[in-house]
């Protein structure tokens, strides 16, 4: 039998996530680490970009209805989900790439982008420059509170790691918890975010593309 999967990730896409493991035959343990919020931003002219950037689902789901104003711009979106979240808005997606920021910025320049905006979270992992003209947070994931007995929960697990910020609150929260890391394994969505999680793990996997099915992939690995 396959180690259970510790779902992290905040809802919406927790449960989707959950769904999609246990279809994939999985058992799954819940325990989110942060909830999604959105924030206040302004709807800067579209005209002064040439396509869109969109690394996440939730920059969709919870940038409002400001959104509609840039439906104008082509969508450059990380992962098929994020995809297919900006095609039912309504944008026209023309390339999905990786997660890397080198891979990005391939990807927009080898589309002749060069002033692309890039709507995201709070705690994210691009910056303005290149092809990036505008970076502009539309939502947040605030932590919430993990009792620390649903910890012990995740020992024999592999904990799907979907953003950086998700790998150093499970590293620090059972380092607090004086649970050992070589408890637990991680699948996370890229190497970057593997890395972020720091050294010491029963085992580790990365994603081949940032979705849910090669991420499954790379916790079988490790199973």
């Amino acid at each position: 039998m396959s180690a259970p999967l510790a779902v992290l990730r905040p809802e919406p896409g927790h449960a989707a996530t959950r769904a999609r493991a246990q279809a994939a035959g999985f058992e799954t343990i819940s325990l989110p680490l942060f909830a999604v919020q959105a924030l206040t931003w302004e709807l800067p002219h579209a005209a002064a970009f040439d396509a869109l950037l969109l690394t996440s689902a939730n920059a969709v789901r919870f940038a409002g209805a400001e959104l509609a104003g840039l439906t104008s711009l082509p969508v450059l979106a990380v992962g098929p989900h994020t995809a297919m979240a900006a095609q039912a808005a309504g944008f026209d997606v023309m390339a999905i790439g990786g997660g890397d920021g080198a891979e990005i910025a391939a990807l927009a320049m080898a589309h002749g982008v060069s002033r692309a905006l890039h709507l995201t979270g709070r705690d994210r992992t691009l910056s303005a420059g290149g092809p990036i003209a505008q970076v502009i947070p539309v939502y947040e994931s605030a932590a919430i509170a993990v009792d620390p007995a649903r910890l012990t929960d995740l020992i024999g697990s592999i904990a799907l790691l979907h953003s950086a910020r998700a790998a150093r609150r499970l590293a620090a929260l059972l380092d607090a918890a004086k649970i050992d890391r070589a408890r637990v394994a991680i699948a996370a969505f890229s190497p970057a975010i593997a890395a972020a999680a720091g050294v010491g793990w029963a085992a580790t996997a990365s994603a081949a593309t940032p979705d849910d099915a090669a991420l499954f992939v790379a916790a079988r690995s490790i199973a």
